[in-house]
């Protein structure tokens, strides 16, 4: 006989995202930073993107019957603990997570995927516009960069004070909480702001890292934060925690080679 008092379950966190070939971002990106941290990883797949380190090749959506499919499969076993949301290629599975998602009693993290690392636009204007209406209101923090900031306020997000600016802005769209990750500021500090609805603005700084290998920053940071509410951390904490984890993680890459373009970070890294 198994002594259940000995045993405990573990915190499972959702991702809802696409697939990764070198593994460096999306749903494994998310896998690793989750089990790194302590919690258990539970996947849909949304996306089969074609992609190595020099970028995005092109977009093969997963149909959309089996996102829902996969949603409802892994609800009807387990109730995560919280949920992180990556790419969402079309209207249509925006609207399936939206609807499924109704009611879902823990924490929700969306990194919000418009623009790859080398540029390519992965989604289209109806998939941004329904995911504003429908999504982001019901989420417990919003990340995005500042190009994505840029398309979601449609203004010019390059400084500190016009990610302050954003970050309002975003609030006034009907957003929780929003953490505007400042990793394209020109600048040798990088600030992040973290906004949460009715309250002043926090702000997190760190070292700029010289490294090329800084593939799946925002999927691993989304879901770093994802795995830090299901540990019952704060929102401030667990985005201090978060962003911790991947300036270590880009840090213990740094002088890694893999491939010719932007290469992983050490998700596994000594801690």
């Amino acid at each position: 006989m198994i002594d259940t008092a000995t045993h405990h379950s573990a915190k499972t966190v959702l991702s809802i995202a696409g697939f990764d070939s070198i593994a460096g971002a999306g749903l494994q990106a998310d896998t690793k930073t989750i089990s790194a941290i302590g919690c258990y990883a539970v996947n849909v797949l949304t996306a089969l993107p074609i992609q190595n380190t020099m970028g995005v090749r092109s977009v093969y959506p997963i149909p959309d019957q089996a996102v829902e499919d996969q949603l409802n499969c892994i609800f009807d076993d387990i109730y995560p603990d919280s949920i992180k949301i990556g790419m969402l290629p079309n209207p249509n599975q925006v609207e399936i997570v939206a609807r499924l998602l109704k009611g879902y009693q823990g924490s929700i993290v969306i990194d919000p995927v418009m623009v790859s690392t080398s540029g390519h636009l992965l989604v289209d204007q109806e998939t941004i516009t329904l995911s504003k209406a429908l999504l982001y209101p019901m989420a417990t923090l919003v990340t995005p960069n500042l190009d994505e900031a840029s398309m979601l306020t449609e203004c010019k997000v390059s400084n500190l004070e016009e990610m302050n600016q954003a970050a309002d802005k975003l609030i006034h769209m009907g957003m929780h909480a929003v953490l505007l990750k400042g990793g394209h500021l020109d600048s040798e500090k990088l600030s992040s702001i973290l906004k949460i609805a009715g309250q002043d603005p926090e702000i997190y700084e760190s070292e700029r890292i010289a490294s090329k290998n800084t593939r799946g920053t925002g999927c691993t940071l989304s879901s770093a934060i994802a795995s830090y509410l299901a540990l019952g951390d704060t929102l401030p904490g667990a985005c201090q925690k978060a962003l911790d984890y991947v300036h270590h993680a880009i840090l213990a890459a740094k002088d890694r080679s893999l491939g010719k373009g932007n290469g992983p970070l050490d998700h596994f890294f000594k801690r």
